[in-house]
Order: structure tokens, then C-alpha cells, then sequence
């Protein structure tokens, strides 16, 4: 997802209904997903040397999420209404698109 559409989808409300809780009230996907935001805005171009080491823990966390996530959830590939489909778009993919 873009920052954009993952901005615009984190203010929907079916967004904070999928996921843990963490202590703050937010789920941790919610949480996640502003940060990817960030990053993306923070280094639009992608370059190597603007990410910071927690950049890139964050990411490494949100791949490990995604991937385990789609192969545990079979729903999240293929109902839009399911929760594991809207946690993973918390973290920035939308199963949905190709």
C-alpha cells in the first residue's frame, strides 16, 4: 500500500477493530501501520542510507508479520470483511491487491 492509502485506511474505523490491543488502547497493527507511514514519508525514494536501524527493524518485523500471517490465514487472501484482512491492511498490505 501507498502511504496514502495506508493513511486514509487507518482513519476508517473498521481499521481499529482488527488486532491486539497494546497498553496505549491502539492495536499494534494500528500502531505499526503510522509507522510505516512514516518511514515511507521520511524516505520516498527508498534510498539504502536514509533508514534508520529502527527503520529496519520495524520493516523486518512487518515482513515477518505479513508472511506468517497469509500463510496461517486463508481469509485474509480472500474476505475483505475478515478480520485477518483488515490486521494485515493495518500493517500496510492489502492481500486483495495484486
Amino acid at each position: 500500500m501507498t502511504p496514502a492509502e495506508l493513511r486514509s485506511w487507518l482513519k476508517e474505523s473498521e481499521s481499529k477493530s482488527a488486532g491486539w490491543n497494546s497498553e496505549s488502547g491502539e492495536t499494534i497493527g494500528h500502531e505499526s501501520g503510522r509507522k510505516i507511514v512514516n518511514i515511507l514519508e521520511h524516505n520516498p525514494t527508498g534510498h539504502p542510507t536514509q533508514y534508520t536501524g529502527d527503520d529496519i527493524d520495524h520493516m523486518r518485523r512487518v515482513v515477518s508479520y505479513c508472511k506468517r500471517h497469509l500463510a496461517q490465514e486463508e481469509s485474509a487472501k480472500h474476505d475483505p470483511h475478515s478480520r485477518s484482512y483488515r490486521s494485515l491492511k493495518n500493517w500496510g498490505h492489502d492481500a486483495l491487491k495484486k
